[in-house]
């Protein structure tokens, strides 16, 4: 160091001192980005029960860990299924944690949602990402049986619990049945055996199916083809249309060829609606033939509006104009959902979810998902939409199913009057059997 000259030296120690300062520049920059980044990850800070984008979740949340239960509706929120469950599930599933105060043995209870875009990877995958990033306890709604399927299968692998309401086969409690899942408010099986079996019953006894090419589909075809066999009919054949079909014109043409006497829709939702739609346009009622809506929901029949619909028969677990009870919770919902009216899926939202915080509730936890579910099976049911029920051993929820007809527009009182009473069906006779199920739950 002696033999550098003294301005060499000088500048030398300047530049030492410029880098210094730079470090203590960059190393505070840093600290304030991760303070700012830990306060946009922070839960406080996030929107719990908001809507989202397809595929993405919203209301995350660090919660089990420190005490909080959260329960995530998985819907459809964008797509032809958007108005059987959607928002309106969401807004079922709050109205359930509103009922009991918000919080459950002490556990405050919190709802997220998510939109599976009717897609069982995208499903499957929401659902493995709530269970492993943002604790959420259970799945509610899931119409779209192949996403409900899929989601069944990660719910058991993670030990925590699916209330499908949403979802039509009878899978979820037969071969597909899980210790960790529940099915509510309706299944292919109480659909053919109420709507199926009534319509052969009536003279409807040649069949032909117009049947959505998906799990649900297939059960449902499957199910009402035992029922009509089993009553003495024939089905004559099918086709099967892509799920969301646009165009049902060369569907509905070899369905009025088949000659039969019965067009059994099974299919759901924006399909259904299409389906009628056009069968109307080409003239199928008309020349003789009937339709068999096989799962038709309260808001398709507002969309088709009672001149396309009337004489429609139809099953369903819930109608909101049923009695008292009903008719108050459905006002509320309506209030909070643009005058629209409730349906079974959503009403099954509801029911399961207020179920399930009572379980919880008794068992102080919702960290056993297996737990959960044979304590809400050892506890009978009661609530205004469904009354009073059981749920059996492979995951069924038991309560009655009603058939009804779809009024005429001068039997209308007004707006949401839409059905009157065929008959009921009795819980003992509205499911199937667990020993017939082929649920291997079945002899636990």
């Amino acid at each position: 160091m002696s033999n550098v000259p003294p301005r060499i030296r000088s500048r030398r120690a300047r530049s030492h001192r410029l880098a210094l300062r730079s470090s203590s520049v960059l190393t505070l920059c840093a600290v304030l980005a991760c303070a700012v980044a830990c306060k946009k990850e922070s839960p406080s800070g996030a929107g719990a029960g908001s809507s989202t984008s397809a595929g993405s979740s919203t209301g995350a949340a660090s919660a089990s860990s420190s005490g909080k239960i959260v329960i995530g509706v998985l819907t459809d929120l964008s797509g032809l299924y958007a108005d059987v469950g959607g928002q309106g599930s969401v807004i079922a599933a709050q109205m359930a944690v509103d009922e009991l105060g918000g919080s459950v043995a002490g556990m405050p209870v919190e709802i997220v949602s998510a939109d599976h875009q009717n897609k069982p990877d995208v499903g499957s995958n929401v659902a493995r990402e709530w269970y492993d990033t943002k604790n959420v306890d259970a799945i509610v709604d899931v119409p779209t049986s192949s996403v409900a399927l899929a989601v069944s299968a990660v719910t058991r692998d993670k030990n925590k619990v699916l209330l499908a309401s949403g979802a039509g086969s009878s899978d979820l409690t037969g071969k597909a049945c899980s210790p960790n899942t529940v099915h509510w408010a309706y299944d292919t099986w109480a659909l053919a055996n109420a709507t199926g079996r009534e319509v052969v019953k009536t003279g409807g006894d040649t069949w032909f199916f117009l049947t959505v090419d998906y799990a649900f589909g297939a059960a449902l075809e499957r199910d009402v083809t035992k029922v009509v066999e089993q009553s003495g009919g024939k089905v004559l054949g099918g086709v099967k249309h892509p799920l969301n079909a646009p165009d049902f014109s060369s569907f509905l043409l070899q369905a009025q060829s088949s000659k039969a006497k019965v067009i059994g829709l099974a299919n759901a939702g924006g399909d259904t609606i299409n389906s009628i739609k056009q069968a109307a346009e080409f003239g199928i009622v008309s020349k003789g033939q009937t339709l068999a809506g096989l799962l038709v929901f309260i808001t398709d029949i507002h969309a088709l509006g009672l001149a396309t619909a009337h004489g429609l028969k139809l099953s369903e677990s819930f109608y909101w104009d049923r009695d008292d009870k009903t008719r108050a919770w459905s006002e509320k919902f309506a209030a909070k959902r643009d005058g629209a009216m409730p349906t079974m899926s959503q009403a099954g939202v509801y029911s399961a979810v207020l179920h399930y915080l009572k379980a919880v509730g008794e068992l102080k936890s919702a960290k056993d998902g297996k737990a959960v579910v044979a304590k809400m099976e050892a506890m009978p049911t009661d609530d205004p939409l469904f009354g009073k029920g059981t749920i059996d051993s492979n995951g069924r929820k038991r309560h009655p199913m009603y058939l009804y007809e779809v009024k005429s527009p001068s039997e209308s009182k007004g707006k949401w009057d839409y059905y009157k009473l065929i008959r009921e069906v009795p819980a003992d006779q509205a499911f199937r059997q667990v020993a017939d199920s082929g649920c291997s739950l079945a002899a636990k």
